[in-house]
């Protein structure tokens, strides 16, 4: 004989219906893996057990992205239905939703920090690895990215600087080259100046050396007197100016006529 039909009711042994939720939810991860690969759908499945433990299934978009296009089709829906009653309690039902989606985001927050790991499975613990592994590459190529920017406007300060401290080392050169031409100059116009006033130095003649007598003037005019004496004797005296001519030389002269 077959089995019969199992009644869908509460189990009340709790160790069977532990058991039967175990197998079941099993089963059920298993149709949803199947369906999804053999006709391409996105799946998420979402199961909380009597203690409140959870356990999901999503394909391999994310179960967020999932999540959003549900809420984005159900606003769409909810825009066409008219305003009353039906729409108070299609808001009342979407508090739930929303509340469970919340849920899962901190859940999830949670698992990247590397909390509350031990309800993931193995697979969904190499997904959150895979979503780690992509997140780190993303910040590391932004980082790489910034670093190479900051370095190239570095290089870039550095050599504008370099052109400035190159421009001001000429023009001090150049200010230097003038001062220098400058004081040159300077000293050049200084110099011919002094020489321009300067007198000339004239050394003082020697002087003639030294006589025990008076010199002879050439050309002075001096006078001849003759007169008789008292012996009868004729004599001739020179008169000179006194000063013009030595009195050995007029003896001489008074010698000689």
């Amino acid at each position: 004989m077959g089995r019969g039909r199992v009644q869908l009711k509460r189990i009340e042994n709790k160790i069977n219906r532990q058991v039967t939720f175990s197998k079941r939810r099993t089963g059920l991860l298993k149709k949803a893996h199947e369906i999804s690969v053999l006709c391409d759908a996105d799946v998420a499945l979402i199961v909380f057990s009597t203690r409140g433990k959870l356990f999901e299934y999503s394909t391999d978009s994310s179960m967020e992205s999932i999540l959003e296009r549900y809420e984005r089709c159900s606003y769409l829906e909810q825009q066409l239905v008219p305003n009353g009653s039906e729409h108070q309690e299609s808001w009342s039902l979407e508090h739930p939703k929303l509340m469970a989606r919340v849920e899962i985001l901190q859940r999830n927050l949670r698992n990247y920090t590397g909390q509350e790991l031990d309800p993931l499975s193995l697979k969904e613990l190499q997904y959150l690895e895979q979503q780690i592994d992509t997140a780190l590459k993303r910040i590391r190529s932004r980082k790489n990215q910034l670093i190479h920017e900051s370095l190239n406007e570095l290089r870039k300060k550095e050599k504008e600087l370099q052109e400035q401290n190159n421009i001001l080392a000429e023009q001090v050169k150049e200010n230097e080259k003038s001062l220098t031409e400058q004081a040159q100059w300077e000293q050049r116009n200084l110099g011919q100046n002094s020489s321009s006033f300067m007198p000339p130095v004239v050394q003082p003649p020697l002087p003639p050396p030294m006589s025990p007598h008076p010199p002879l003037t050439i050309g002075d005019s001096f006078q001849i007197i003759g007169f008789l004496n008292g012996n009868g004797n004729e004599n001739v005296e020179v008169q000179t100016p006194p000063s013009t001519m030595p009195s050995w030389m007029l003896r001489h002269v008074n010698d000689t006529i």
